[in-house]
């Protein structure tokens, strides 16, 4: 499998190239097309990226999130969904990485086979970065208005946060 995998690259370039000789394409002059427009693409990316990450930064440093959760904690307890998992679920719709280091705090003083652990990783895995991606993706097409795209993708969300806790109580236990 190493030695396969060690060719695989250098294969893949070799046929692209081959291929380009025989149709006669200037291979070099497509490339640099190409990586001009990512460059440009990176650059209308850029501003709203920097939106998302100021406004997460905000967030967690003003105490909204702590505050939402404290707010937030007896309906999800009275819902089945274990507490310690919200800084979690209101994280993850805006960061990525900053929800990572929640999880790894829960998994760290929970347990990763305790039912916070497994509901706080199946909740990780199950939910997207909601914000990040709209702000990244319509950034990159320059689509100013989200329309149903935000309301749709926050409900999938809050729906993945009672599915997690359903699914591990009833496929893991507890």
């Amino acid at each position: 499998m190493g030695k396969i995998t060690f060719y695989v690259v250098p294969a893949v370039m070799g046929g692209i190239l081959l291929w380009s000789m025989i149709r006669r394409r200037k291979t070099f002059e497509i490339f640099c097309e190409g990586a001009k427009e990512g460059l440009g693409t990176a650059a209308r990316i850029l501003p709203p990226l920097i939106a998302v990450m100021t406004a997460i930064g905000m967030f967690r440093a003003c105490g909204a999130l702590e505050l939402f959760c404290q707010l937030l904690r007896p309906a999800m307890e009275g819902l089945g969904i274990p507490a310690e998992v919200l800084p979690l679920a209101l994280l993850r719709p805006i960061s990525g990485s900053g929800s990572l280091a929640v999880l790894e705090d829960i998994l760290r003083q929970y347990g990763a086979d305790s039912l916070i652990g497994r509901v706080a990783s199946v909740l990780q895995g199950s939910t997207e970065t909601t914000f990040y991606t709209i702000a990244v993706y319509f950034g990159a097409t320059s689509v100013t208005r989200t329309r149903h795209t935000l309301p749709s993708a926050l409900l999938g969300d809050i729906l993945s946060i009672f599915i997690s806790a359903w699914a591990v109580r009833l496929f893991l236990g507890g």
